[in-house]
């Protein structure tokens, strides 16, 4: 509307009809920057504040669907700002996938995302001259990038890194901005993140086929009858990245990311996301909280993802989680960090002399020389230890250590008596695998997908679809073996057991116990310290050296034609 004059032109209703829009414009962008600040963690906090703020989304997206024309002509509404609207739900819908772990909402942010591209909102944008504007479309484009590499779509992932490649080149061309630098380093590491994998898997045309590596149905052997195992649930995971050099995208990390997909279901209606965005009549849809039927499979864990937290934050995030666990559930912590070493021994040795893994330091309140040049007696403070974890054992704890000081966690002791498990990394790797570091863990590979694990311990980086297949059909029997020997040890820790009722938890410790077997029986691994390990520990005769394990072990290198690399069964290894 331009001037007072043009106002008394215009009917009233349609005059109401801008005024409504506007109020839910702003009220909207009002709700919006508010969800910044509410507290990250906590499950409640949150709920009824992020259920207004998407109320009048859904009234506004409406609103402007059914009223278009009027907006068109009476208030000057751009494509962009609909673009705009229609990326705020997409956001809306993916941070309620953080906060509920309810892969269905990456879906629902998918279709919104790729509607904005199918429908070009923003193409206007690189007409006008506004770098602002053309801000919001990089933006957009980086959290489309992120949604399709959570859904593994990944050859849309590479069509939308190269349109974002072409439009920082022309924003940069365009404008002289001071965030260059920034944008190209967004497009490195994206590019770094899809080519992270080690193996790739080719169909007969020669082009590489998706493997998505989220539980499956009947991707987790069934509990047998007689198997006497624990009633516990995985109900959180605090999911910890402070590796330095890995690739990361987005404050996610390659091994956060690939962790926090094996502790998700497949989601259940990844077909109507593939249906043409463009067609679709988008329809904003938050789900109840308080659903009247009670879902046929559990929800996955609730999930917080930290990538490099500071000391404090990782604690306050551990105390929120430990305080909002529910009865019979389990607590899962998983650190994939930087080691930290003690400084000098000491007569006693109790939880804080073993040193743990490093958590972020916040310079502003810290002077780094001066922590360097602390007193050897001193402790460093910036570390997670493993005493910092005992107040949490009072309650079912489930703990993963990716790290070159994992070993330190093997100096539990479980105070409380509840349920406790630490499955720790090995802390050296040969020569040929510490090359690979920067592209993930070696041992997180083997919790996130074992034969990708397996393929590239072996050297191999390619493997024909067929192929892929029957060695997954073939891992799906060992797993079942090794269920068995998990169940029906009389040596094994009952903490091994109480878990074991859980999927997720129940398919970590398969593999855990599969990826040990292997590299005891790979001839480069030949260092103890190469080897994961457990506490409590486990009974290796009954599990990962046992003589079963070991000739499946050898059956599936046999498969892929690799068995030169593996020590025969019954030769024994070099321990």
């Amino acid at each position: 509307m331009t001037g007072a004059g043009a106002d008394d032109d215009i009917p009233l209703g349609e005059r109401k009809t801008v005024t409504d829009f506007c109020y839910l414009l702003d009220k909207s962008k009002q709700l919006f920057n508010g969800l910044r600040d509410l507290p990250q963690y906590g499950h409640k906090q949150w709920q009824s504040y992020f259920g207004r703020t998407f109320d009048v989304y859904t009234k506004l997206w409406k609103f402007q669907q059914q009223h278009r024309q009027v907006l068109d002509n009476r208030y000057g509404l751009k494509r962009w700002q609909i673009g705009e609207v229609a990326s705020k739900i997409g956001q809306l819908y993916y941070h309620y996938y953080l906060r509920t772990s309810e892969t269905s909402y990456l879906n629902e942010a998918f279709s919104f995302y790729s509607a904005i591209r199918q429908r070009s909102y923003y193409y206007q944008v690189n007409k006008e001259d506004r770098p602002e504007l053309v801000v919001k479309k990089l933006r957009y484009y980086a959290r489309y990038i992120v949604v399709c590499l959570l859904l593994n779509k990944m050859d849309l992932v590479k069509v939308l890194v190269k349109e974002l490649s072409e439009e920082i080149e022309d924003y940069t061309q365009r404008f002289n901005t001071e965030d260059q630098l920034e944008w190209n380093l967004v497009l490195q590491e994206v590019a770094a993140f899809v080519e992270a994998d080690p193996v790739v898997v080719l169909n007969e045309e020669n082009t590489v086929v998706i493997t998505s590596n989220r539980l499956q149905e009947g991707g987790v052997p069934q509990l047998e009858q007689g198997m006497v195992v624990g009633q516990l649930t995985l109900a959180d995971a605090l999911i910890i990245g402070n590796c330095n050099n890995q690739v990361k995208f987005s404050e996610l990390t390659i091994d956060m990311f690939r962790i926090l997909q094996a502790l998700e279901r497949e989601p259940v209606n990844l077909a109507t996301s593939t249906s043409k965005p463009g067609t679709l009549a988008l329809t904003p849809c938050l789900p109840s909280q308080e659903p009247s039927e009670k879902p046929a499979k559990r929800e996955n864990p609730h999930k917080y993802l930290l990538y490099k937290p500071t000391f404090s934050q990782l604690y306050t995030f551990l105390s929120a989680s430990f305080k909002e666990l529910p009865a019979n559930s389990v607590l899962l912590v998983y650190l994939s960090a930087t080691g930290v070493f003690p400084t000098g021994r000491l007569d006693y040795e109790g939880p804080y002399d073993f040193g743990g893994v490093l958590t972020n330091t916040n310079r502003d309140v810290v002077n780094g020389e001066t922590v360097q040049k602390r007193n050897q007696a001193q402790k460093e403070m910036h570390c997670l230890h493993p005493g910092d974890l005992f107040p949490f054992t009072r309650k079912p704890l489930f703990v993963i250590v990716d790290s070159s000081n994992s070993t330190a966690y093997k100096n539990f002791t479980n105070l409380f008596g509840q349920p406790l498990v630490c499955l720790l990394s090995p802390t050296v790797y040969p020569k040929s695998m510490q090359d690979q570091s920067q592209r993930g863990s070696l041992f997180t590979l083997f919790l996130y997908c074992p034969l990708l694990a397996f393929l590239s311990v072996c050297g191999l980086s390619s493997l024909r679809q067929g192929l892929w297949d029957k060695a997954q059909d073939f891992l799906r029997k060992v797993y079942r073996d090794i269920g068995q020997m998990i169940t029906r040890s009389r040596a094994i820790d009952q903490a091994f057991l109480q878990f074991y009722g859980d999927e997720f938890l129940r398919l970590l410790l398969i593999r855990f116990v599969f990826c040990s077997a292997t590299l005891r029986l790979h001839k480069l691994f030949r260092e103890s310290r190469s080897f994961p390990e457990s506490y409590p520990q486990l009974p290796k005769q009954d599990t990962v050296e046992s003589s079963v394990l070991q000739k499946h072990v050898l059956e599936l290198a046999t498969m892929l034609d690799v068995q030169s690399l593996f020590w025969d069964g019954t030769l024994g290894v070099n321990y």
